[in-house]
């Protein structure tokens, strides 16, 4: 399986799931849209990733690069490949779509569990939120569930963390992917977010149990196993 990713900052890379590839012998590239990158030909790769990052889609005048960019994935899941977005990565899979994008109730950030929606029970994702997991999260932003696409689970801070559509494009509000050391890089450029509202946990919080992230890897791990399986 060949995996190609979107990078929109420096700070937010592939965390966990570059381990994960390398031990299956997947070649990955990347496109660093900041650095002014060229996206690729979708025939070079089975599965997009589209990663996270603090700009909002509807930044285009700051990030002209978004316009190109949600050109790129409608055209990728046209093609029905693979396709996963985290985050910044999920909201701009949900614009692309023909879904609202706008800003959640409250900021969440840190540690919050979600529960699962029973209507996965028919998709890849059937058996991998039952257990009520705790998640990190950290966004802004929300979105509603494109047509077609099925919601995958919500907290008590967001409705909608995500969706799963005809079972190739999945989106995740949450960071399944995130590392303690990611966790770290996130907070070092992003701490003027830790505003102290009620779903907005402190840097302490967010770090004083590294087997947390352990366990959101094993997660990531099995989402992508089972992305894997369906090529």
């Amino acid at each position: 399986m060949n995996v190609h990713y979107l990078q929109h900052v420096p700070f937010e890379g592939i965390g966990s799931m570059e381990s994960f590839f390398k031990e299956k012998g997947y070649p990955v590239t990347c496109t660093k849209l900041y650095d002014g990158d060229p996206l690729p030909q979708p025939d070079a790769f089975d599965l997009l990733i589209v990663m996270g990052g603090p700009m909002g889609i509807y930044d285009e005048d700051e990030y002209p690069w978004l316009k190109a960019e949600k050109q790129f994935i409608a055209q990728v899941i046209s093609e029905k490949k693979k396709v996963l977005g985290i985050c910044l990565g999920a909201q701009l899979i949900a614009d692309v779509l023909g879904a609202k994008v706008y800003k959640n109730r409250h900021r969440e950030i840190g540690w919050f569990a979600i529960d699962g929606c029973p209507e996965l029970e028919n998709t890849l994702l059937a058996d991998v939120f039952t257990q009520k997991p705790n998640v990190f999260h950290w966004h802004g932003d929300t979105f509603d569930i494109p047509a077609g696409a099925v919601a995958v689970a919500k907290s008590r801070a967001c409705a909608n963390q995500g969706f799963i559509k005809d079972n190739h494009v999945i989106a995740f509000q949450f960071h399944l992917e995130t590392t303690f050391q990611s966790a770290r890089a996130l907070i070092d450029n992003c701490s003027d977010e830790l505003d102290g509202s009620a779903y907005v946990q402190s840097e302490s919080e967010i770090l004083s149990d590294p087997q947390r992230f352990l366990a959101i890897n094993a997660l990531m791990h099995t989402v992508l196993e089972k992305m894997a399986s369906c090529l």
